[in-house]
């Protein structure tokens, strides 16, 4: 069993990765991602997407209505739909969910995020959240039935709005439901990077020690980053690869250990 997590970017190679996950012999769940096809909506519409970073240093994308909107035209709209119909043509019977369906993946609302501007503390409350709950019976009957589950943003709250949420929080509840032997992530880059900006310092390997060490020296979305990948491994996770999406064979390379390799 394997989680794939699919970034967003705009260099991800969708059609090398369904190919390869057309040749697989276990059942697969993906987390698809749209985040360049979102900012590129939000242009055309003219919203401008507003990042907050909370007094802790962890930053995050503010959802307000407009968002939310943005988000199902660009997550479980077109991308989803895109992918699955790549899936189809490739022999994988996929099914495209966003976190609504059934309540697939039930969230919490964020009670506001505590930030600094001018010199105060303010609470920003939005359409975001984290998952709480996964709706095991669902996914396992989908599975079971050979279905490929596709899974998109955005998740339910308690109320039954629908808020955003990050991937790498899904992908743990995922894993706490399903104990997948494999956690595969795709992302714009050949692996975890020393520097950001040179593509030569991958690191190959790392322990779970390191990331709470790594945690505390970065800031903004890679000290989320770093807290999401520890909570991987708090939900059971035995190995995350996180490799290069824009290669020719994405998920194969993954699995050859091309990337870098986390136990």
């Amino acid at each position: 069993m394997y989680i794939i997590k699919v970034g967003g970017g705009s260099e991800i190679n969708l059609e090398g990765v369904v190919k390869d996950l057309a040749t697989l012999d276990q059942p697969f769940v993906v987390v698809l991602g749209a985040n360049a096809l979102r900012d590129r909506l939000a242009q055309r519409f003219g919203h401008e997407k507003v990042e907050l970073t909370s007094v802790s240093g962890y930053s995050s994308v503010f959802s307000d209505v407009e968002a939310i909107d943005l988000i199902m035209m660009a997550y479980s709209g077109l991308s989803n739909r895109r992918f699955v119909e790549l899936c189809q043509r490739n022999g994988i019977n996929a099914v495209g969910l966003t976190g609504l369906d059934g309540r697939l993946i039930q969230g919490r609302r964020n009670r506001g995020i505590k930030v600094r501007e001018g010199g105060k503390t303010l609470i920003k409350r939005d359409f975001s959240g984290k998952p709480a709950r996964i709706n095991e019976a669902l996914l396992k009957t989908l599975l079971e039935q050979e279905y490929r589950p596709v899974i998109s943003i955005p998740i339910i709250d308690e109320a039954g709005f629908a808020i955003n949420s990050e991937n790498d929080d899904i992908v743990a509840a995922l894993q706490d439901s399903l104990q997948a032997n494999k956690l595969i992530q795709l992302i714009e880059a050949p692996g975890f990077l020393e520097d950001k900006d040179r593509e030569t310092s991958m690191i190959a390997t790392l322990s779970v020690g390191e990331l709470k060490d790594r945690e505390a020296t970065v800031e903004g979305r890679m000290k989320r980053k770093m807290l999401a990948l520890r909570r991987l491994f708090d939900s059971g996770a035995a190995e995350v690869i996180i490799a290069d999406g824009r290669t020719e064979h994405p998920v194969l390379n993954a699995l050859a250990g091309q990337g870098t390799t986390i136990r």
